[in-house]
């Protein structure tokens, strides 16, 4: 299965506009892991799951298969960023406590995610992927955005997108689902921080590609009519649907 990079083309603009995941949820991941030492985040792009993770494990190794992703990811002392498809961590067998993957498993190959999974990760280790969905602000705003992601730009979402949109429900995984808490990012946002973050949808950047037109742009007068005054912030709020497994062994349930 080939690498099909969606998003080095905004990598600058990834790292500065996508939401951040709440520290909650790597508080929980902490409590649930064998142990606090190590953990891998695959498919890191901007690096900010890694980033929080090393609030709670001593090392953090983060691969992503964008060069340029890895390029403008978040520094951080405890953070080891690599290049790396989803089967090339780098690890050692049975040294990882977690595994995760955020906003990223629906890219992989995932017969050879789980082989790579099975190999570094601990007796007890866990495996947690999640995605989010659609922000939500408020009625006049998300029917805007909805229609951009639905008519506008639609026909240029990558078919993996649709796991999300069943959120992560059909996506593969090899364990057996555990039991976790419900999540929601949620943050303050002004009107050109909403723009910036539609700007890095990969079905934009393609349309983008495909037809030399900025779908985002032509929305900006909409928005604007209903969000006038550009220091204006409003509270917008992602969902979040984790699937969290354990092999009893440290390896994949078959």
């Amino acid at each position: 299965m080939s690498f099909r990079d969606h998003f080095s083309g905004a990598a600058r603009n990834y790292a500065a506009y996508r939401p951040r995941y709440p520290g909650a949820l790597f508080e929980f991941l902490a409590e649930e892991a064998a142990g606090r030492d190590l953990a891998w985040d695959c498919g890191t792009g901007n690096g900010q799951a890694a980033v929080a993770l090393a609030g709670v494990f001593a090392e953090v190794v983060a691969t992503d298969a964008s060069q340029e992703q890895v390029r403008h990811a978040e520094p951080h002392p405890a953070v080891v960023y690599r290049v790396g498809r989803e089967s090339e961590s780098g690890l050692a067998p049975r040294s990882a406590d977690v595994v995760t993957a955020a906003q990223a498993a629906h890219w992989f190959d995932h017969a050879a995610f789980h082989r790579e999974v099975d190999r570094v990760l601990r007796p007890g280790g866990i495996l947690a992927v999640w995605c989010y969905e659609m922000m939500k602000i408020d009625a006049a705003v998300d029917a805007i955005v909805d229609r951009l992601y639905r008519e506008r730009v639609g026909r240029y979402w990558p078919a993996e997108r649709k796991v999300i949109e069943t959120g992560y429900r059909d996506l593969p995984f090899p364990y057996r689902d555990l039991p976790a808490p419900s999540f929601a990012m949620e943050s303050s946002i002004d009107r050109d921080g909403l723009l910036g973050y539609l700007g890095t949808w990969s079905a934009v950047l393609r349309c983008r590609a495909a037809e030399g037109i900025d779908p985002v742009e032509e929305i900006v007068t909409e928005v604007e009519s209903i969000w006038p005054d550009r220091t204006e912030f409003r509270r917008a709020v992602w969902p979040l649907f984790l699937r969290l497994g354990r092999a009893p062994d440290g390896g994949v349930a078959r």
